[in-house]
C-alpha cells in the first residue's frame, strides 16, 4: 500500500495548488493514504485538503521577523522528515522551488520526488536570497530526488542548458494533468451575480491568474486599450488577486488609458471555470511559464486562447502537430500565439508608450473576438489537444 505526501508551498488557487489539489483526489479514489503539507496555511486558503492537511505555518513570510524567517527555514526539513516517519510515507511529491528544496533536505528514503513548473533562468534573473538557495540546490541537493518531474521539454532544456542542473539522470518531462470531468462539471455553475451575468452577455476578454509581475498584465491592459470599442461592447476581466503594488499599478493604469468602463477586477473565485466557459477568449501576456494550467482548461472550456510566446511549452499545449506562421502570429488549433514581452527585466515597467509586442497582440485579439473560427476550429480539435493530459495515466508516471 503505498502513503503519498503532497507538499506545497501555499494553498492559494495557482496552478501548482491545483495540481496537487488533483492528484490527492485521484490518489485517494485509488485507495492510498495521502497527506498534505502546506508550508504556509492561510485563512484566505481556497485550496483545502480536509484532515489530511498539515500546516507548518499560519503566519505568512512577509509577517515573520528575520530570525524566526530564518529559524522556519532552517526547521522545515526536520519537520517534514518527522511527518513522513510517522505517517509511513512511501512516495513524496513536492510542488515548486521552495517544497523541493526542504524536502531534498529532509533526508528520508521514500520514494522522493520533485517538480519543476516554469523558466528557471528567466526568475533567477532577480537577485534574491531564495533564488541563490534555490539555484544552489540545483547541483547540489537535488542528487537526493529520485525523480524531478519537468512539466515541458521546454523547461527540461532550460534547466541544462542554462541553469547548470547537475543531476541529469533524474529527470522526467511528464506534461500537468487535469481532471477533465471535474472541470467540465464545475464550468456548469452560474456566476455569482446578476451583475456577474450581465457582464458576461458582452464580449469578455478574460485574465485569469495571479496578479504578478511573472505574468505582466500591464501589457494586457495596453493591448486591449488598442481595440475599436467606442461602444464599450467589449469587456477585460480579472479573476484572480496578488501583489498590492502590482494591483495599484493596474488601477493607476486603468484610468490613464482611460478604460474604466471597460475593466472589471473580480478577485479571486473558488471556481473559476463558469468565467471561463463564459468568456470569448482566455489571454496571457505572461513574461515565462512552464505549461500554464489555464491553457488546457481553456481547452477544457472551449473558450480559444491568445498568448504570448512565454515558453515554448505554450506550443506543446496549444497544438496538436502542427501550427503555421504568418508574419509575428503563430496560429494553433486553440487560437494565437504573439512575441514574448520579456525584456530583461521582470519590475513593473516605467516606460509607458506603447510596445511593438502589445500592438500585435491586440491584432490576435481583434482577430480571435471577431472570427468565430477560432472557436470553431478549438471545439473540432479538443479531444486530441486534451489526449495528453490524462489524470490517472500522469498521477500514476508519477510514482512509478
Amino acid at each position: 500500500m503505498k502513503n503519498i505526501l503532497l507538499i506545497m508551498p501555499y494553498g492559494s488557487v495557482g496552478g501548482m495548488e491545483r495540481l496537487a489539489l488533483n492528484f490527492y483526489n485521484q490518489y485517494k479514489s485509488q485507495g492510498y493514504t495521502v497527506k498534505a503539507i502546506k508550508i504556509i496555511q492561510l485563512d484566505s486558503d481556497i485550496i483545502h485538503f480536509g484532515e489530511d492537511e498539515i500546516a507548518l505555518s499560519k503566519v505568512d513570510f512577509y509577517q515573520m521577523s528575520f530570525l524566526k524567517r530564518f529559524w522556519f527555514y532552517c526547521k522545515t526539513p526536520f519537520l517534514i522528515h518527522q511527518i513522513i516517519k510517522k505517517n509511513k510515507i512511501t512516495h513524496s511529491i513536492s510542488f515548486g522551488d521552495m517544497a523541493n528544496v526542504f524536502s531534498s533536505l529532509s533526508f528520508t528514503k521514500e520514494y522522493k520526488i520533485g517538480s519543476i513548473h516554469a523558466l528557471k533562468s528567466v526568475e533567477f534573473v532577480t537577485k534574491s536570497f531564495l533564488n541563490t538557495v534555490f539555484k544552489l540546490a540545483f547541483q547540489s541537493t537535488y542528487r537526493f530526488f529520485n525523480k524531478v518531474v519537468c512539466i515541458s521539454e521546454a523547461i527540461k532544456k532550460d534547466l541544462l542548458e542554462k541553469c547548470n542542473y547537475k543531476f541529469p539522470k533524474n529527470i522526467q518531462v511528464i506534461y500537468n494533468p487535469h481532471d477533465i470531468k471535474n472541470i467540465e462539471e464545475l464550468a456548469q455553475f452560474p456566476l455569482e451575480s446578476n451583475f456577474e451575468e450581465e457582464l458576461f452577455k458582452h464580449k469578455v476578454v478574460l485574465f485569469l491568474g495571479r496578479l504578478s509581475a511573472q505574468k505582466a498584465p500591464w501589457h494586457l491592459l495596453k493591448a486591449f486599450s488598442l481595440l475599436e470599442n467606442r461602444d464599450n461592447s467589449i469587456k477585460l476581466v480579472f479573476v484572480g488577486d496578488g501583489d498590492q503594488n502590482i494591483t495599484n499599478h493596474l488601477t493607476q493604469l486603468v484610468t490613464q488609458l482611460g478604460i474604466q468602463k471597460n475593466v472589471v477586477f473580480l478577485g479571486r473565485k473558488s471556481n473559476p471555470y463558469p468565467y471561463l466557459k463564459k468568456a470569448s477568449v482566455l489571454v496571457l501576456t505572461s513574461y515565462y511559464e512552464g505549461t500554464p494550467n489555464v491553457i488546457v482548461e481553456a481547452i477544457v472550456c472551449q473558450t480559444p486562447i491568445v498568448s504570448s510566446n512565454c515558453t515554448d511549452g505554450i506550443r506543446e499545449l496549444m497544438s496538436c502537430k502542427e501550427y503555421s506562421v504568418a508574419g509575428d502570429l503563430i496560429t494553433t488549433e486553440s487560437g494565437i500565439i504573439t512575441p514574448n514581452f520579456y525584456k530583461g527585466s521582470l519590475d513593473i515597467p516605467i516606460e509607458e508608450a506603447i510596445t511593438k509586442e502589445e500592438i500585435i497582440f491586440s491584432k490576435a485579439l481583434k482577430n480571435v473576438l471577431y472570427c468565430e473560427d477560432y472557436a470553431s476550429k478549438l471545439i473540432e480539435n479538443r479531444t486530441q489537444l486534451l489526449s495528453k493530459f490524462n489524470l490517472e495515466i500522469i498521477a500514476t508516471t508519477y510514482i512509478s
